[in-house]
């Protein structure tokens, strides 16, 4: 079954380090499962790791953790070509498609060579639930702030856009993203930016926010907008959105 309505849930985690595997999956990437509203079965989940160009090691360390989390998990690879030879039929069967992080501006240009923008689009609107971290987070939403140009980090703002919003991720984590965002705001080059700690991750249905969760307790997500009367006629406001901790 579907979700009920057209869901995506953009984080800035998803992961924890692992007791005998390098890393588990932690509460967020559970959370997009229950999105999902999969049960009776294993929930069908499909990685897809283009951002850092498909890497099978990380690839089989998703494997680990997936087996642990009882998940019926696949993945979605487009180096050096795809790996099914209809990834529509192959995404429509998913309960979650988890989009992991890396280079989100590449990640953007070979999903668009693939046409891959329009399969995700459609599958969202059926129903299966949208999820990923940093660069999976980044690419549903208009643009963001991205270091897939160099250590200096630049906006992107040629994102999918399924989200009428900007995204900042990693905010307290990377000490530049924070006043990159009031920046980038202020100077109008993105619009209204969502944005959440390590550990946070924001929840939609259609395009409308209406949770943030977390898998970290004392985390937050901000709402970064325009406002009017700075000493250049314009600066940006940040207001805070307490998540909901996923205990």
């Amino acid at each position: 079954m579907p979700a009920e309505q057209p869901t995506i849930l953009a984080t800035s985690g998803g992961y924890r380090q692992g007791v005998r595997t390098r890393l588990e999956f932690d509460r967020l990437l559970h959370y997009a499962v229950e999105l999902s509203g999969a049960s009776g079965r294993p929930p069908r989940v499909t990685h897809v790791g283009t951002a850092a160009g498909d890497q099978r090691g990380f690839n089989a360390e998703m494997d680990e953790a997936a087996w642990l989390a009882g998940f019926d998990f696949s993945h979605l690879n487009l180096f050096t070509m795809p790996n099914h030879a209809d990834p529509e039929a192959h995404l429509l069967e998913q309960d979650v498609v988890w989009v992991n992080g890396g280079s989100v501006v590449n990640l953007l240009a070979v999903w668009r060579a693939h046409g891959l923008d329009g399969i995700l689009h459609r599958v969202w609107q059926h129903g299966v639930v949208l999820a990923g971290v940093s660069a999976g987070s980044i690419c549903w939403y208009q643009g963001g702030t991205t270091d897939s140009f160099g250590p200096e980090l630049r906006a992107v703002t040629n994102g999918l856009a399924f989200l009428p919003y900007a995204n900042g991720v990693h905010y307290d984590s990377e000490e530049r993203r924070r006043p990159l965002v009031h920046r980038l705001v202020a100077d109008g080059i993105l619009g209204e930016t969502h944005c959440t700690d390590d550990g946070v991750g924001l929840v939609y249905h259609g395009t409308e926010l209406v949770e943030a969760v977390a898998e970290v307790r004392g985390k937050g997500a901000y709402i970064v907008t325009a406002e009017a009367g700075g000493a250049d006629g314009t600066t940006a406001s940040e207001r805070r959105q307490e998540p909901r901790f996923l205990g």
